[in-house]
């Protein structure tokens, strides 16, 4: 854990200050995921480290959201050997698109980079399970919620955080007249 938090702040991707997530949440801390995985040799040492927690389970296909999963998806999938695919937006419904069909049964593993409440990975979830997916387990390389994020899958993390998110009316940071800012792929 503790290298992978390194990691994190070497490459300036574990930001401080007040931050709108993609939930809507704030918090004081960012996860900045894209900077921590440019480095093809680390998107794989993460990528393997997840696929060596879930190696032996009969994951058939490992499938992510977008735009955050992809780096870290596609390196796990790699790792394991096995097709990758992803769901995205379509009119602010994650969907499956271009071309990707899923085998009835089919065991997926969806991976993201962070999880904080989760709903991202279960809009995935459920975006695969429309189409015939099983998904059996899901993964991130941050938990940002120290494993209270229900995604209606047993999950894994590589690191656990318990990072504080607030609903905006309950923030302490806006109520010192702290500007917030949304680095986050959804503006």
């Amino acid at each position: 854990m503790d290298d992978i938090l390194e990691q994190f702040r070497r490459t300036g991707a574990l930001l401080e200050g007040h931050f709108i997530l993609s939930s809507g949440l704030h918090s004081p801390n960012y996860l900045q995921c894209a900077l921590a995985l440019r480095r093809p040799a680390d998107a794989k040492r993460f990528g393997e480290a997840i696929a060596e927690q879930v190696k032996g389970r009969g994951i058939g296909t490992v499938a992510s959201p977008a735009i955050g999963g992809l780096l870290i998806g596609f390196a796990v999938a790699q790792a394991l050997d096995v097709p990758f695919i992803w769901t995205e937006r379509q009119n602010g419904a994650m969907t499956l698109r271009r071309g990707f069909s899923l085998r009835p049964g089919e065991k997926i593993l969806v991976v993201e980079d962070v999880i904080t409440t989760g709903g991202s990975t279960r809009e995935c979830i459920a975006a695969l399970k429309e189409n015939g997916g099983d998904v059996v387990f899901a993964a991130s390389i941050i938990d940002r919620s120290n494993g209270a994020a229900d995604v209606g899958v047993p999950r894994l993390s590589l690191v656990r955080m318990d990072v504080p998110a607030y609903k905006p009316e309950d923030c302490p940071m806006c109520a010192r007249g702290d500007a917030a800012e949304k680095p986050g792929s959804r503006k």
